[in-house]
């Protein structure tokens, strides 16, 4: 998942009532026996309950602002099959902003939001399900998780060293979710050729699955970059071309194609190719059935279209403000979002289609109906301050300093939760280091607070959280680089320095790491 005709659009697309508000925090669903974890206590209590009912582990990671969470509440945690299916498994969910969440995610080698991992009841990694396939994929492979397979990590060695896998394998490996592996199976650098090798593995069994070789090609076009990975031929142009020819088979592969549409096509028609035209029209009528496709989610969908506008962008610097796209595009953009912005009447869904909704107007160049679409949804959602931040993205990319700090400000004031607070935070302090460097004192009170929050919070030096201090330590650092603030950065040395004395272990050894990237300019 990539993010005076405003006024006049968004002023009547936009209820009068307001949508409830969903509580900052609760369970995924209220259709499962969700355990709520926050320490490794809790954790142990959910592993002892499966050991005793002899059922794996389901555990959820996520957080309650995050859109791509929301859109696994809205499509697949909410689904009758999966309540049903839940019988099966001990599910966990893991809120990243309650007290000592960000421990668990080290535990367990989950950062970004969402996660979704299958353990054995003994705690064994089965495998990890990717949160943007469409929810009956997702489903199939719980489902085959859940019938006893081996671990991706198992099946994945057998794979290289040449060994046979059985069909259900071989899907684990093509849906497995390399975005949330945190690189345990594959570094990052090497995954491209990983992928290469297994769709050649696989397409060579006496009984391979073509739509399982397809996928393994597809995220292999999609991961390569810079001449790692895949080397295109004719044969897999020729595959390609007959996905985006073929209904049925064009839908089994939505998510891949609709992600990395433009990621595919350059890596198989470079620039200045003479048929990357006609590459680009067939995913054009592909795209375009899928976002017609009324059994895909609203999110689908709209990925569907903002894959047209990344096609419609190529050749174009992904940093321009403006892009010269055909009108009628823009006209469908405008519309297709308007439309779900007025029809979308669930809170989980609303936050995940308007954040997306904003991002692909700002993509096409319509900054001002996004901006209005972001206000107008402000009082509607239950995480104002990730509107606000996407507001202060908007405004930073259009050289909008002053305004990109207010509304980054108002995003860190009204952010909840501890790890969010130091993500927020983290930001604002960046954005003011970038757009406002000669403001010490605001810049030195920003780092102060978040200091003293880290110090309030226990799991500020783990997981997340962590790495939000050191982004904070590092943009110091930069800031210091000539001395001139020399001064300033001694005295939130100092004050970093008495939250690393009274702390023990583990969380002491990352206080002091975080203090000595802050300081590394006056060292």
């Amino acid at each position: 998942m990539k993010p005076i005709v405003a006024a006049g659009l968004y002023a009547w697309v936009v209820a009068t009532a307001p949508l409830p508000v969903l509580a900052a925090s609760g369970p995924p669903s209220s259709n499962v026996p969700w355990i709520t974890a926050a320490s490794d206590a809790d954790v142990d209590r959910a592993f002892a309950k499966a050991r005793a009912d002899n059922k794996p582990v389901l555990l959820y990671w996520g957080a309650s602002w995050c859109p791509p969470c929301n859109q696994l509440k809205a499509t697949l945690f909410n689904r009758a099959d999966f309540a049903a299916l839940s019988r099966s498994f001990v599910a966990v969910n893991v809120d990243g902003d309650r007290p000592g969440a960000q421990r668990l995610g080290s535990r367990f080698k989950v950062s970004g939001y969402p996660t979704v991992v299958l353990f054995t009841r003994e705690g064994q990694e089965i495998t990890r399900l990717p949160g943007e396939a469409d929810a009956p994929q997702v489903m199939g492979l719980l489902q085959s998780g859940l019938s006893g397979g081996r671990s991706a990590r198992a099946v994945l060695a057998d794979a290289q060293a040449g060994k046979a896998l059985s069909g259900a394998e071989w899907r684990m490996l093509s849906f497995y979710s390399w975005d949330t592996d945190e690189q345990q199976l594959v570094p990052k650098a090497e995954l491209p050729g990983v992928l290469v090798q297994l769709a050649v593995a696989q397409a060579a069994e006496p009984a391979a699955e073509a739509e399982t070789t397809t996928r393994l090609w597809l995220k292999a076009l999609a991961a390569s970059d810079d001449g790692k990975g895949v080397k295109p031929d004719d044969a897999l142009r020729e595959r390609v071309l007959k996905v985006l020819a073929d209904p049925i088979a064009c839908r089994a592969q939505m998510d891949v194609l609709t992600n990395s549409a433009d990621d595919i096509v350059r890596v198989l028609e470079g620039d200045g190719s003479p048929q990357r035209g006609a590459l680009v029209a067939a995913f054009e009528t592909a795209l375009r059935r899928l976002q017609a496709d009324t059994t895909l989610s609203r999110n689908d969908r709209m990925g569907a279209l903002d894959a047209r506008v990344s096609l419609a962008r190529l050749g174009v610097p992904k940093d321009a403000v403006q892009v010269p796209l055909p009108e009628p595009l823009l006209q469908e953009v405008r519309l297709h979002v308007a439309r779900a912005d007025r029809e979308i009447t669930d809170g989980y869904e609303r936050m995940a289609v308007i954040t997306y909704g904003s991002a692909l107007l700002a993509r096409a160049g319509l900054w001002d109906e996004s901006d209005a679409l972001l206000q107008a949804n402000l009082s509607r959602t239950q995480a104002p301050y990730y509107l606000m931040s996407q507001l202060g993205s908007n405004a930073r990319k259009r050289g909008r300093k002053d305004e990109a700090l207010r509304w980054y400000a108002q995003a860190f004031d009204r952010s909840e939760g501890p790890a969010t607070r130091l993500q927020w935070g983290a930001g604002y302090f960046g954005a003011l280091v970038e757009l406002a460097p000669q403001d010490a004192g605001r810049i030195e009170k920003t780092a102060a607070k978040l200091f003293q929050e880290a110090g309030r919070d226990s799991g500020a030096f783990e997981g997340r959280s962590v790495r939000s201090l050191q982004r904070v330590a590092t943009r110091l650092s930069t800031w210091n680089a000539g001395g001139q603030h020399a001064a300033t950065v001694k005295r939130l040395e100092q004050q970093l320095g008495g939250v690393c004395a009274k702390s023990e272990g583990p969380r002491r050894s990352a206080c002091e790491s975080v203090l000595k990237a802050a300081t590394r300019s006056i060292s």
